[in-house]
């Protein structure tokens, strides 16, 4: 499998598209499986591409044993209103941001915090734009994707990206500055 048309949607899109047309209601994203690729008008850490597609994710996501029941409209809305905790991918913005991750609930959830993830979703509203493409079995999509691109904000899959070393470590260490806090934020 080529993928070459879905490819070239996620690279050459016909539109991007911002938070507020994502959050609209109905919005502009279908409730059927594909993958979505993000871009950002400002990078999010110094070296990072401007205006590229950096980073790819899929709906539903395969597991072991089941399929979740997410689609394209809900992970994309997700990742623009979430937290940290449900989005990898705003774990990693909130990360390469310098925002301070922290314990939250009983304690074994991390997000950046009621100010910290709104602050993320500002600045997401502000300069991430998205895309994506409907496709049956996107898991297969994601991967040929990963490992065909320089998407330096994926880390599964990726361990051959430069960037992927850095990403991993800065996540670790904010992950490892949350377990040092007290619960809360």
């Amino acid at each position: 499998m080529t993928f070459a048309t879905e490819r070239k949607s996620l690279l050459e899109p016909g539109r991007l598209w911002s938070a507020g047309e994502v959050l609209g209601k109905p919005g502009p994203v279908p409730a059927v499986p594909g993958v979505y690729g993000w871009r950002f008008e400002v990078a999010p850490y110094d070296g990072l591409a401007v205006g590229e597609l950096l980073y790819v994710g899929i709906a539903p996501r395969r597991m072991a044993n089941r399929t979740s029941r997410q689609h394209l409209r809900s992970r994309v809305r997700y990742h623009f209103r979430g937290n940290a905790e449900g989005s990898t991918l705003r774990l990693t913005l909130g990360c390469l941001l310098g925002l301070e991750l922290r314990r939250v609930g009983s304690g074994r959830r991390m997000t950046f915090g009621v100010r910290g993830e709104a602050e993320l979703s500002a600045w997401m509203a502000e300069h991430a734009r998205v895309c994506w493409v409907a496709y049956p079995k996107p898991w297969l999509l994601e991967s040929a994707l990963i490992t065909g691109l320089d998407l330096p904000l994926n880390l599964d899959q990726n361990k051959h990206n430069a960037f992927h070393s850095t990403l991993k470590a800065l996540r670790a260490a904010a992950r490892q500055r949350a377990r040092a806090l007290p619960v809360g934020g």
